[in-house]
């Protein structure tokens, strides 16, 4: 129950977090003229970004009363974290794979797999990091995001909105968790999305084009 509870919590803040991020990067745009970023722009801002998100992920894990960390909410929290940026890691690739057979090159010239998978190591060896230095993960920036994310979360209107995502996140990371276990043991997910999703353009190829979905 505990980890449900984790779980459900952590999609509520990862959701805020993203809510709060698109008006800091939409007036990161508005600064520069809604100039088109060169690769390295892109992850330059991603990597304030994740490491923001790390860092405020790992002060979730602390005991506040006593400023010490969480130990049973550590382990859990870390894969929960890599699930998240996998995640991204994913969609970010569907994304230029689609725009890239479209022929248009705006995503695929903003998403590189090196530099991706980089960023995701530091990431989380920053998140491994402060555990031996959780001193530093409390500074000006990480506490206005905590406050921030509470304090909307504690919104009548908006919170429950977010706690409505949060809710979906706990189903989507309790599925992949049983495909995980499940391929682990039989050899074969519980739910296959991209059989599905094969499965269903075969049989609507008469009526309908092909088409990918775009989260």
């Amino acid at each position: 129950m505990e980890l449900i509870n984790l779980i459900f919590r952590l999609g509520v803040l990862f959701s805020i977090y993203g809510f709060l991020w698109f008006f800091i990067d939409l007036i990161l745009k508005m600064l520069v003229g809604g100039r088109t970023r060169t690769l390295s722009e892109v992850y330059l801002i991603k990597s304030v970004k994740y490491l923001f998100l790390v860092n405020v992920t790992f002060l979730f894990c602390l005991d506040i009363n006593q400023q010490i960390v969480s130990l049973k909410n550590l382990l859990p929290t870390a894969i929960i974290l890599l699930m998240y940026f996998i995640g991204k890691f994913q969609q970010n690739q569907r994304q230029a794979k689609i725009f890239g057979s479209l022929g248009r090159n705006i995503m695929q010239e903003s998403f590189n797999v090196k530099a991706e998978t980089i960023l995701i190591a530091i990431s989380l060896s920053v998140f491994v990091g402060l555990l031996y230095f959780p001193q530093y993960a409390s500074n000006a920036i990480a506490n206005w995001f905590r406050e921030s994310i509470i304090d909307l979360e504690t919104t009548v209107l908006i919170g429950f909105i977010f706690k409505m995502i949060g809710f979906f996140f706990l189903v989507s990371m309790l599925i992949k968790m049983m495909n995980a276990i499940l391929y682990i043991i039989s050899g074969k997910p519980f739910v296959d999305i991209n059989t599905t999703i094969s499965g269903h353009r075969k049989n609507k190829k008469d009526d309908f084009d092909d088409f990918e979905e775009i989260k």
